[in-house]
């Protein structure tokens, strides 16, 4: 996420935070290359001038502060204006005084607005919100068959009609079993279509005007960038929103749409999709993101991912034996890639942490390839091919030892050898996973 915007951003403004002193003319001819970079990230013309216009006003001319690198404070300003630019402040979903709260979640076909809907309502449930859907796509009935399976998977509750055409009844009747059932929160998955059209933004004018929501999140694909902004346009323009969920923002490195859409609708980002799981969602919040995009890290969400999804007990026996002199045994190993998958892609969590987008970070995520999913069942066959005695002391695997390894799971010699290699690679991952717990009363 962000990764070509970050790595160009940091460039430039490493040139920059280095110097001694800093002239109107370097911050002039830097802030012209952070807006080239803004405008090649698909960031919108007014918004990257307003932005660099804004960075200048504060850093031309400003007196060196006492211990403090002028490049710095120029680092500083921009990272300011980053998150003035994202929304300056965490915006989640405002929940009606007297439940339920309704929710309509708007947005084009292969937004990703079906899975989002599910997403939300796993987190709300988290949130002791007490989530329900409504599948009021009447139109593509693939869309009500997935929002149904989706449900069962995260146990909660759905209303759906199929064959009914009369959108505004099926909603009305959704949110009638939505309080029968004593639900707090209802999320309505509507119609989506190929392109903006006269037809569907009647339809959402209706429904709204029939079943007034307190929300109307548009699902928006983040990779479109400033087709993203198009969008959101037309959709405030109509149905008013209240706030935005981008999606694929784990595929998305150049940041366009998150950096245009506040400015450009004043609707605020409220939630971000970071992968395909039904977990991979996130509120967003402007000096978080902001910090990812200058490779300043993001301990805090990264912390928050993984008390979410660790097995704590484990994650803490597993950091405790990998900082002990014997250290991890290879079933130790086997463990500690289960639990970091968790914490999701590796690309994401490396970007949370401070300068992860650098030399260094890259040489990490060479030695920490054995937890990318695709590897993980291999390596899982490897290891178990192994005898407990091996599991315990890999010295003992000698190169005929290795072969029959290797002959029992199915994998070449070569890749046998590569993980023994990695094997004391993630040991090192492992003691940075030992501050974990306390990592939070830290920061």
């Amino acid at each position: 996420m962000f990764d070509e915007l970050s790595e160009k951003l940091s460039a430039v403004l490493g040139q920059l935070r280095g110097r001694g002193v800093l002239t109107e003319e370097a911050v002039r001819e830097g802030l012209e290359t952070v807006r080239r970079v803004l405008l090649e990230a698909d960031v919108g013309f007014e918004a990257a001038q307003q932005f660099t216009d804004r960075v200048a006003e504060k850093a031309v001319g400003l007196p060196a502060l006492k211990g403090v690198a002028p490049g710095a404070q120029l680092v500083k300003f921009v990272h300011e204006e980053l998150v003035r630019l994202l929304g300056e402040q965490p915006a989640q979903i405002r929940f009606a005084s007297v439940p339920p709260t309704v929710v309509f979640l708007v947005g084009l076909q292969g937004s990703g607005k079906t899975t989002t809907a599910a997403k939300l309502a796993r987190r709300l449930v988290a949130e002791q919100k007490a989530p329900f859907l409504v599948a009021a796509d009447v139109y593509r009935p693939a869309a009500i068959e997935q929002l149904v399976e989706l449900a069962g998977r995260v146990k909660v509750g759905v209303h759906f009609e199929p064959g009914q055409q009369d959108v505004v009844g099926l909603v009305k009747r959704g949110l009638d079993a939505a309080r029968k059932a004593r639900q707090r929160t209802v999320l309505v998955d509507t119609a989506g279509r190929l392109a903006i059209d006269a037809e569907m933004m009647d339809e959402l004018a209706r429904l709204k005007a029939a079943v007034p929501p307190h929300e109307v999140l548009l699902v928006a694909d983040g990779m479109t960038g400033q087709d993203a902004v198009r969008i959101a346009r037309g959709f405030h323009e109509t149905v008013g929103l209240t706030g935005v969920v981008l999606t694929k923002m784990d595929g998305d490195a150049r940041g366009g749409a998150a950096l245009t859409i506040y400015a450009a609708t004043g609707a605020p980002i409220k939630y971000i999709g970071t992968g395909e799981g039904l977990e991979a969602i996130e509120p967003f919040r402007p000096e978080r993101i902001a910090g990812r995009m200058l490779a300043m890290g993001d301990v805090l969400t990264l912390v928050e991912r993984a008390e979410q999804a660790l097995d704590r007990e484990k994650a803490e026996r597993l950091a405790r034996k990998a900082t002990t002199k014997k250290g991890m045994d290879l079933s130790d190993f086997l463990d500690a890639l289960r639990e970091t998958q968790k914490l999701g892609p590796l690309e994401s969590v490396l970007t949370m942490l401070p300068g992860g987008g650098g030399l260094q970070a890259r040489e990490a995520m060479k030695a920490m390839k054995a937890a990318d999913p695709k590897r993980l069942k291999h390596v899982e066959a490897i290891v178990l091919s192994m005898t407990p005695e091996e599991r315990q002391h890999p010295e003992l695997l000698s190169g005929p030892r290795r072969a029959r390894v290797a002959k029992g799971s199915g994998r070449p010699v070569q890749e046998v050898n590569r993980l023994l290699a990695q094997f004391k690679e993630m040991g090192k991952f492992m003691k940075g996973m030992r501050g974990m717990k306390g990592m939070r009363g830290a920061i």
